[in-house]
Parts: structure tokens; C-alpha cells; sequence
């Protein structure tokens, strides 16, 4: 219930179907005939454009993204690593399907500093957890697209445990628990998104499970260029970063995570 709830509400409140559904609203209202709902359509629509406007020039994305993607910085890594486990998020399993080839996603860098790293460390137990994130296409999961696209990435899939059922971060930490049993004092690596970090840290931890954080898949630059007049960008940065800002506060009230904004330590 809890996963269908957050992909309906988050489908209504995301930043492009919001401005959207305001402009729609607001050129309804411009057609009754009442003059206060004229008014109020109106301002919807005013609403609508300079949030538009804001997204496609303002940095409202790296702004809102900045603080969670330098939370937790690259590691240096031990010498002894026992276990790497990679999120899911990286593939597109639909258009796979559909396709009969691996697509992949923005976040591919989380598949291919896997790789990377377990190729620096043989003896490692290596861990993908994902099914599938969306309300649809359940019958769709990300294992079988990952698996391929790690086996063209010259990483034995052998070596790969595959957790599948899982259909969001908190799902991926217990069923990925339940799966490798991890001992105490073993190292494991998690690594995800940079801005996805500082949720699946606390998560993790909340489970019992303490992890050294490789974070990958940088959205923001150091230096970024403005101003500039890109929607699309804006509006998909924008929309990733509220996400998970709104992800870190539920998480938290549902007893989640460790903390609100976990933090390295």
C-alpha cells in the first residue's frame, strides 16, 4: 500500500505535472463563467509560467541537489573489501523488452563503478539489488537487464548474487540483508546515485547494516553554468533532488532511516 501511495502522490506533486496540471486548471477556469474563477485560473496560470520559467533559468535544481550529493564524499577504500552491493535505478527494463538489448539509464555510472570495482576486488561477494520501481510493468524487473549489462561489461554474472524483488531502497536493504547475511566486522561497499546516498546510508544503518558509502552518478558541477535556458534539464534535476527530499522526510516519520539527513560517521 505504501509503495502505491508514494508513485500516485509523487505522480500528482512531481514539479512538471504540477506546473502542468495548474496550466490545464487555469485555462478551464478561464472558460466558466464566474468571474472569481476566472480570476483564480488566471493565477494558475501565472503560477504555471513562472515556475516554467524559474526551472528553465533559475539553478532551483542545483541548489536542491548540491546539499545531497556532497553529503557523503568518494572513499578511500580499504585494502580488505568483502562485499559490493549495487542498487538498482540503472536500467530501463521496458525498453529492454521492447527493444532485446540492455538500455540504460542516467544513472549508469552506478553499474559501471560496480564493475569497476569488482575488478579491484576478486575475492569480494558482489550484490545487485533491484525488481522493479514502477507501479506498472511489474511483471518487468531489472535483474535480467542488469545481468546482460554486466556481462557485456566483461563481469562474470557468476559472480553476481541477484536479489529481484525488491521495489524500493528500503526493500533493497532488508531483502539484500536477508540474502548475504553479512557477518559482523565484514566490509561491504553500497554504492548509488551521490544524491541518493545519504537515504540509503540511513536506511542501511537503520537495518543494521553499516555500509562505506561509494557514492557515483554526479548530477551538479563544481563550477555550473548560468545562466543558461534549458527546461528539460532544470525541470529533471529539480524533480530528482524534491524526490528525495521528500523521500528523506517520509522515510524518516515511517521509522526508516536513522536520522533525517544521515550524515558519514
Amino acid at each position: 500500500m505504501t509503495f502505491a501511495l508514494s508513485k500516485i502522490l509523487w505522480g500528482l506533486t512531481a514539479p512538471g505535472n504540477l506546473l502542468t496540471l495548474l496550466l490545464v486548471l487555469g485555462l478551464v477556469f478561464q472558460r466558466v463563467g464566474w468571474p472569481w474563477l476566472r480570476g483564480t485560473g488566471r493565477g494558475f496560470m501565472v503560477v504555471s509560467a513562472m515556475g516554467f520559467l524559474a526551472l528553465a533559468t533559475l539553478p532551483v535544481g542545483e541548489v536542491l541537489m548540491k546539499p545531497l550529493e556532497s553529503r557523503f564524499s568518494p572513499p578511500q577504500l580499504p585494502e580488505r573489501v568483502d562485499g559490493i552491493i549495487v542498487l538498482g535505478g540503472a536500467v530501463a527494463p521496458t525498453v529492454s523488452k521492447g527493444r532485446g538489448q540492455p538500455a540504460v539509464n542516467q544513472a549508469a555510472e552506478r553499474l559501471i563503478e560496480f564493475a569497476g570495482l569488482a575488478r579491484h576486488y576478486p575475492a569480494a561477494r558482489l550484490v545487485f539489488t533491484g525488481g522493479s520501481g514502477q507501479l506498472t510493468h511489474q511483471d518487468t524487473p531489472e535483474v535480467p537487464v542488469a545481468r546482460t549489462a554486466l556481462e557485456r561489461m566483461g563481469l562474470d554474472p557468476a559472480r553476481v548474487l541477484f536479489e529481484g524483488e525488491s521495489r524500493n531502497t528500503w526493500e533493497n536493504a532488508l531483502y539484500s540483508l536477508d540474502l548475504v547475511k553479512p557477518s559482523e566486522g565484514e566490509v561491504w561497499v553500497l554504492v548509488t546515485s551521490a544524491y541518493h546516498m545519504p537515504r540509503s546510508v540511513g536506511i542501511f544503518r537503520r537495518v543494521g547494516w553499516r555500509v562505506v558509502p561509494y557514492p557515483v552518478d554526479y548530477r551538479t558541477q563544481l563550477d555550473p553554468d548560468f545562466p543558461r535556458f534549458d527546461l528539460i534539464w532544470g525541470m529533471d534535476l529539480a524533480s530528482d533532488a524534491i524526490r528525495e527530499w521528500i523521500g528523506l522526510a517520509a522515510y524518516r516519520l515511517m521509522g526508516r532511516t536513522d536520522s533525517l539527513f544521515p550524515k558519514p560517521g
